[in-house]
């Protein structure tokens, strides 16, 4: 399956399918997942990056464990609407999830994600430690959201 537009989720995901929101950074992935309805992400974990193969192996497991339809990678984009080089390397890690098993995969916008995140868990009184823990799978449930809130607002496909 190739990358999609994210309103074609909307077509191509099976009802009971879940979503698995990826907040790619450079040293780990924080994941959050959907409910079978999609209108609510919730935390999942955070994995250490590793070696590609060795993370693409690990998201195939969440993947067929969870039964998830399809994937929605945070893309940071700059705040004037350019893209970088961590754009590029979402782009490409996206692109070598595809080369290794099917599934279908959109890119959200996730400019202030984890600073939006980060707010809410000093507010929250969260200590230092506690927020380096959660911080990556809080953003990417933050991500997840946005995207099935989006997606939410959408006109219903005829089924």
């Amino acid at each position: 399956m190739p990358l999609c537009n994210p309103a074609d989720l909307q077509l191509i995901h099976r009802p009971g399918q879940r979503l698995l929101g990826l907040d790619l950074g450079t040293k780990t992935i924080g994941l959050a997942l959907s409910d079978t309805r999609r209108r609510i992400a919730s935390p999942l974990a955070t994995l250490r990056r590793g070696k590609f193969r060795d993370d693409a192996g690990r998201l195939r497991q969440l993947v067929e464990s969870r039964e998830v339809g399809a994937m929605v990678i945070g893309l940071p984009i700059a705040m004037d609407g350019s893209e970088g080089p961590r754009c590029q390397s979402a782009r490409q890690f996206a692109r070598n999830l595809l080369a290794i098993f099917d599934i279908p995969i959109a890119f959200w916008d996730e400019r202030l994600s984890t600073r939006a995140v980060e707010r809410e868990m000093i507010a929250a009184d969260l200590t230092r430690k506690r927020r380096g823990e959660i911080v990556d799978r809080v953003a990417a449930a933050y991500i997840l959201q946005g995207f099935l809130d989006w997606l939410g607002s959408l006109p219903a496909q005829p089924g």
